[in-house]
């Protein structure tokens, strides 16, 4: 769905403890998480502004935002543990 609101507590709601947490206490999660934020906003102006862009460029973002959701649930599990 266009303009999906994909924010990590959105994606992973069982782990809203440990991403909370690991924002505090990790500052290399933090910093993955603020980009994917970034980016999880911008691709939503994109798609809910219908701002002409390059296929080639939304997908980059789309696929940089999937990569770090699955490098924070690693991060999220190893936690867990």
């Amino acid at each position: 769905m266009l303009g999906e609101n994909h924010a990590l507590i959105y994606e992973f709601p069982d782990f809203s403890d440990q991403i909370n947490h690991l924002k505090s206490n990790n500052a290399t999660f933090a910093a993955m998480a603020g980009r994917y934020h970034e980016l999880d906003h911008k691709i939503r102006a994109l798609e809910l502004t219908k701002v002409p862009t390059a296929d080639e460029h939304f997908l980059a973002l789309k696929l940089e935002r999937l990569n770090l959701k699955d490098k924070l649930y690693q991060y999220l599990v190893h936690d867990a543990i």
